[in-house]
């Protein structure tokens, strides 16, 4: 089955599957069949009950006969055929789902700490793929045998039984949680070449994140996870395809510095933002008193210009309500009846 996706202009994927040929089927398989057939013959009308299914509008039905997709796609809406025995299908909710992100503390960029809360909403927008390329999507009704080509969804932490502690490059110890995301290439591969594929792949993705992060310091940790991913990847990849093992992502998921760096990273950080506002508020009071000297030249050189300003003052302040009114005074209109002599 060969599938291939592109993007909408609305955000949303479109995939064309196109479905092999089917392979001629082998004696068990017709043995198989006929021997469906009859029971159904045998037992019928009471196999009437579980050969025909029924899936609501919102649902599709992806069928396998022994162990194969059949042809022709998701069924459903409405009802649909399956042998006894041979067929099992897997019912995909087509209908958008919703679910809360637990908070999480995350370190931004500018070393603050912060809570983050998210909520996600998804939906399938294929159902063959949802069934056959993810291992743990939910299926409770198919054969739970089949890993080879299907993600395999793991948290490194699984594989060690903790969270890695990692001591970066310089010398600071942090606690790192990832997520790689691997499938089964060559099903022989796994099984001939190494002895459980699983746990050895979690234990070389915990390695190999210890080896690349004790290559980078702190401040390249926090700022380029993606880089960090991709090193990763290729580098698992390579180590895993011997065994027929194809390591498709990897994901920083969780950094968690030591209680004592982040109080020491968020001062530092505060005090920046402090300093930084001071600069602010000492370029706008620089601005202000530049815009206030050139009013007051302005003013200073115009007289009746200054006239005009000391009856604005004076309507403000009788605007006000107030017991008292002070009315400012020209020093020039009193100057020459004070009689103060003159010093030589």
């Amino acid at each position: 089955m060969d599938f291939d996706c592109i993007r909408t202009e609305s955000g949303g994927l479109e995939c064309a599957i196109e479905f092999p040929e089917p392979e001629p089927m082998g004696c068990v398989e017709i043995i198989a069949t006929l021997g469906s057939i009859l029971i159904l013959i045998f037992t019928f009308p009471f196999s009437l009950c579980f050969s025909f299914k029924v899936v609501q509008e919102y649902e599709r039905a992806v069928i396998f006969r022994l162990g194969r997709l059949r042809k022709g796609g998701a069924r459903g809406p409405g009802i649909f055929f399956v042998l006894p025995c041979i067929d099992t299908y897997c019912k995909v909710d087509l209908r958008t789902v919703s679910f809360d992100v637990p908070p999480q503390e995350v370190l931004s960029r500018d070393s603050v700490t912060v809570n983050v809360d998210a909520v996600v909403f998804y939906r399938v927008n294929s159902p063959i793929m949802a069934t056959n390329n993810v291992e743990d999507y939910r299926c409770k009704q198919r054969w739970p045998l089949c890993t080879a080509n299907s993600t395999v969804i793991v948290a490194i932490h699984q594989a060690i039984g903790s969270r890695l502690k990692v001591l970066t490059k310089d010398s600071v110890t942090v606690t790192v949680d990832a997520v790689v995301y691997y499938r089964v290439n060559e099903p022989l591969g796994a099984i001939v070449k190494v002895n459980n594929y699983s746990h050895s792949t979690r234990l070389l993705a915990a390695t190999t994140l210890r080896n690349v992060l004790g290559t980078r310091n702190l401040s390249e940790i926090l700022s380029e996870r993606e880089a960090i991913s991709h090193t990763m990847q290729a580098s698992l990849d390579e180590a895993t395809d011997p065994w027929g093992v194809k390591v498709e992502r990897v994901e920083i998921k969780d950094v968690r510095l030591p209680v004592q760096l982040q109080r020491a990273m968020a001062a530092e950080a505060e005090a920046a933002r402090e300093a930084r506002a001071k600069v602010i508020a000492a370029e706008g009071e620089m601005k202000a008193s530049r815009a206030l000297k050139e009013a007051a030249d302005v003013i200073g050189e115009s007289p009746a210009a200054l006239q005009l300003r000391y009856l604005q003052t004076l309507n403000t302040i009788s605007a006000e309500k107030n017991s008292t009114i002070i009315f400012p005074l020209p020093m020039d209109m009193i100057t020459p009846f004070l009689g103060i002599p003159r010093k030589t």
